[in-house]
This record gives C-alpha cells, structure tokens and sequence, in this order.
C-alpha cells in the first residue's frame, strides 16, 4: 500500500523518519521540496561530489578511486555536460521495518535533461540518502542547494521480511555525507 501524506507524517512524527521533516510542500521561487500528497520531495545538501577525468581513472565499482571525483560545498553546483555528479539528502532518513521506498526523480529536472537516481531504501535502513544526478545534454547544467531533488515514495509491506538492511549489516548503514561506491569484505 502507498502511503499518503497523514501516514508519511505520522511515521515521521512517531519513529523520527525523516529529519528534518517539512510539513507542507514548499514551492514558491524553489524547486518544491516537503511532503506531498503520496510522497516526500526531498531536498539535495550543498555538498557535492562532480566527476572529473583530469587523472584517467578508470571507473571500477569493485575499487573505486575518489580521484575521479571533485568536492564542491556550493549553493549552486555545476555538472559538465555529459557527466554526473553525487550529493546527499539534508534528510536523514531511518525506514521502519515494515516500509520499503522507492525514489523518482523530480520533473523541473528531468525536463532539463537532469536525470537523479536513487536506489531503493530498504526496511530498517537509515542515513543520508547519495543522491545520483546525471547531466544528460551536452551543455553544463545547474543542481540548486537545499532545494528539492526527488520523491521519495513510502510502501507499506504486507509481510515484514525476515532480514533487514541493519539485521545483515548492510555496507551503506548509516551514512553520513555524500557515500562513494564500496565493496564489503568479509
């Protein structure tokens, strides 16, 4: 079941969901951020991390090097064209057991050519969202600070699993900041 926005609040409220939690969806001269009828609109911090192929880094998810990337604390941050860059939530989000959630991206970029990707945040999993925003046009393209980013969308499970995120030590558990690509080696 898609949770709307009285049960968004009311979770948010009782198991500390999403912090800070905007109650209303501000949109006035700002890419809209809060909640909304069947969602979140999260807000993208001013942390950034922007690719860079100044050094010939190959891109290895296994070993991945953070000299392909340049961090950038801005109100405003810049991606090349045809390049992408990471971020984080100013949310920090902790997903009760018994709610999966998924991401879509915001329309005011994707009809830009923005394109932001968010994997699933599973039951029990809590941290900063690493938020994916890839420049698909050929010219550079503007990502706004503390300004809304994506949708995050709440499913309540008809049946909590066995495991969760925490129960098997997912390796993004808790994250704070903006999260680079790891391998968990056991």
């Amino acid at each position: 079941m898609l949770l709307c926005d009285r049960l968004i609040r009311e979770l948010s409220i009782k198991s500390d969901m999403i912090d800070p939690f905007v109650d209303e969806l501000l949109q006035k001269s700002v890419i809209s951020y809060g909640i909304s009828s069947y969602g979140y609109d999260a807000r993208v911090a001013d942390e950034f991390k922007v690719f860079t192929n100044v050094d010939n880094a190959i891109i290895d998810p296994k070993n991945f090097s953070a000299q392909s990337f340049v961090d950038r604390k801005t109100n405003c941050c810049v991606i090349p064209p045809n390049s992408f860059a990471l971020a984080r939530t100013v949310e920090y989000f902790k997903i009760p057991k018994d709610i999966f959630v998924l991401c879509v991206g915001k329309s005011t970029y994707a009809r830009c050519g923005i394109i932001v990707n968010v994997t699933p945040l599973e039951p029990e999993w809590e941290g900063h969202v690493t938020l994916e925003f890839s420049n698909t046009t050929q010219l550079p393209a503007k990502i706004y600070a503390n300004e809304g980013a994506c949708q995050f969308l709440f499913f309540k499970i008809s049946e909590v699993c066995e495991t969760s995120y925490k129960d098997r030590g997912g390796k993004y558990m808790g994250q704070k900041g903006v999260t680079l690509p790891k391998i968990m080696h056991r």
